[in-house]
């Protein structure tokens, strides 16, 4: 019978359960001194444990990793709720957005060499201490800016057309017959041509929301330190030079940048006093970009006339808590401007992927979308390669030869692992974590900048 791994520890009580999937294999476990537990996956000699840790199906990625390694899946919100074989064993780990990978949290994977992220966005993981520890993390930058642009124009829109609140007005009974009754109930709606649109970030969704605002007939101009200079004239578009010029001209701002340490509360009250009065503001990247405090206060004294918003300071989402609850000319949804059924099925193909050139070839360099090589390369561990300390469970043939101190190998003279039948033992013991600390870089650096993330998964 085929079965996949089920790994997960809730309520301070570890349990392992086995649950019915495709493609994978049974597996056992043993203990060895001194020797790490052996990893049973079929006829495979070494195949290395890649987890899922914040779902639960994993069906798309198992025909692309079947043939390479052993797929669980933990379903957890939290690194207190993983079962301890993935800690103590998986060298892969895909992950949403609804999971949190601080320095304190990755210390306690024993074996971890990559992470991917099922999405663009990736300010749930600490990259410079992944880095530091050895730990590849990637994204998947190309996943739903189609249906991110798509979702944040029609949040545009819907500002600007009032289509919520006259939907809400015809349930309410208002049936709106006579030209005051619709000047009444459609007040606020405003002819879109000619308006400003200003996009703070102009990376893949923000370039992609730009295109489809100038058929409607916006002027769109942006702000993006980071773009080299030319892609305006690419793409017909202005550029300003400071987010104050981008406040003071736009009628309506959307924001497509990263979140970061540089611009946590980009939208607050200072910004918000910037802006031009009445304008409206449609956030579909980051939560935490916007100060919800003063954005509430804003829609109550009129500053700002609308807002949209897909992502949230915090989340899931709920209108009975939080500042916003009294504000007036609200349009929330819970994070779902990126989903679509084929935007979800790709994205999890292309980070299964991602996760089999990790296996199957050398880490860094055949990733192909590492957010933070930069820092990979500047830490201590990646400065030199030695023959002696292959990992051959990440790497196969063709492996990645990290330093003396991050991968253990095995003592000569230990006994090899018993071999049980029906299962493939092995001696690669626990990778340690424990390589010297490497100071973040003085300056900021691309991987800083407030570059393109979509609000998506």
């Amino acid at each position: 019978m085929l079965r996949g791994m089920r790994l997960s520890c809730r309520g301070g009580r570890s349990r392992l359960t086995m649950e019915r999937t495709l493609w994978a294999t049974s597996s056992s476990f043993s203990k060895s001194p001194g020797i790490r537990p052996p990893i049973v996956n079929g006829p495979m000699p070494a195949r290395p444990l890649v987890a899922l840790l914040d779902g639960r199906d994993c069906t798309v990625e198992m025909p692309i990793l079947k043939d390479v390694a052993t797929v669980a899946f933990c379903d957890a919100q939290s690194t207190q709720e993983i079962h301890e074989k993935v800690l103590n064993e998986a060298v892969g780990a895909l992950m949403y957005h609804t999971i949190t990978l601080s320095r304190q949290d990755l210390e306690k994977f024993k074996a971890l060499r990559v992470i991917v992220r099922i999405g663009s966005g990736y300010d749930n993981v600490d990259i410079k201490s992944a880095a530091e520890l050895g730990i590849a993390v990637c994204n998947i930058p190309s996943s739903s800016v189609e249906e991110t642009a798509d979702s944040t124009l029609c949040h545009i829109l819907n500002l600007y057309r009032r289509v919520t609140w006259l939907h809400q007005a015809m349930r309410e009974g208002n049936r709106a017959s006579s030209v005051e009754q619709i000047r009444e109930v459609a007040g606020g709606a405003v002819r879109i041509r000619g308006e400003t649109l200003g996009i703070i970030g102009l990376g893949r969704v923000g370039q992609a929301v730009a295109l489809r605002a100038k058929s409607f007939g916006f002027n769109v101009i942006f702000y993006d330190p980071y773009l080299p200079d030319g892609v305006e004239r690419s793409l017909g578009l202005q550029r300003v030079g400071t987010l104050q010029d981008l406040l003071m001209h736009s009628d309506c701002i959307t924001l497509h940048c990263s979140l970061n340490e540089h611009n946590h509360h980009l939208i607050n009250d200072f910004t918000i006093k910037q802006m031009r009065q009445g304008c409206f503001l449609v956030n579909t990247a980051r939560g935490g970009l916007v100060d919800e405090k003063a954005l509430a206060q804003a829609l109550k004294e009129g500053r700002i006339r609308g807002t949209a918003l897909d992502v949230h300071e915090s989340e899931p989402f709920s209108f009975a808590q939080g500042p916003l609850k009294d504000a007036p000319n609200v349009i929330c949804t819970p994070h779902t401007a990126w989903y679509s059924e084929q935007a979800s099925i790709e994205s999890r193909e292309d980070a299964a992927k991602e996760i089999r050139r990790a296996i199957t070839g050398h880490i860094p360099d055949a990733l192909r979308n590492c957010v933070n090589k930069e820092y990979l390369l500047l830490a201590a561990q990646w400065s030199s390669i030695d023959p002696a300390t292959v990992h051959p469970e990440l790497n196969g043939a063709a492996a990645y030869r990290f330093p003396p101190g991050v991968v253990g190998v095995a003592t000569p003279g230990l006994p090899e692992p018993p071999v049980v039948e029906g299962m493939v033992a092995h001696g690669i013991p626990p990778v340690s974590h424990s390589a010297p600390r490497t100071p973040s870089p003085g300056e900021t650096s691309k991987l800083d900048a407030d570059r393109e993330i979509p609000a998506d998964q």
